[in-house]
């Protein structure tokens, strides 16, 4: 099914700051021409991890929307799954920033399987795991660089 346009452009749109994070770690001209304007948070591990810390609880609130059009124990399951990406981002992205890095490439691999779930249970539009496929595979090739190349 195709993806609408504004979601597309939007979600494409999302990635720019994982891109930005793989970009400054392959290009150190870029990362001091970034630290100079903007300052040394917005550059490699430090942009992408925090960027994927948010990015993974404002996903717990997209589920979180798709678990209330389900009912009985499957809406349940729904809200459980929906908490579960704030809740691994909040436990896991301590220790440092390959640490954090390997437990953000998991969470993202796991919030596509639960993207499956709620998709398969027809609450997600029927476009969504054709986007969320395009968006998780940018985010997941993003961090590996930023983990590998640091």
């Amino acid at each position: 099914m195709s993806i609408p346009r504004a979601p597309l452009l939007l979600g494409l749109a999302g990635t720019l700051p994982f891109i930005w994070s793989a970009l400054t770690v392959l290009v150190p001209d870029l990362a001091e021409l970034t630290i100079s304007l903007v300052g040394p948070r917005f550059i490699g591990p430090y942009v992408g991890i925090f960027y994927g810390a948010v990015i993974l609880s404002f996903m717990s609130g997209v589920l979180w929307g798709f678990a209330t059009r389900m009912t009985g124990s499957n809406a349940t399951t729904g809200y459980i799954l929906s908490v579960s990406p704030a809740l691994w981002v909040f436990f896991t992205t301590g220790g440092g920033s390959d640490r954090a890095s390997v437990f953000l490439i998991i969470g993202f691999a796991g919030i596509l399987a639960i993207d499956w779930l709620f998709w398969r249970e027809g609450v997600a539009p029927g476009w969504w795991m054709n986007l969320r496929l395009i968006i998780t595979a940018i985010v997941l090739l993003c961090l590996t660089v930023t983990m590998w190349a640091a």
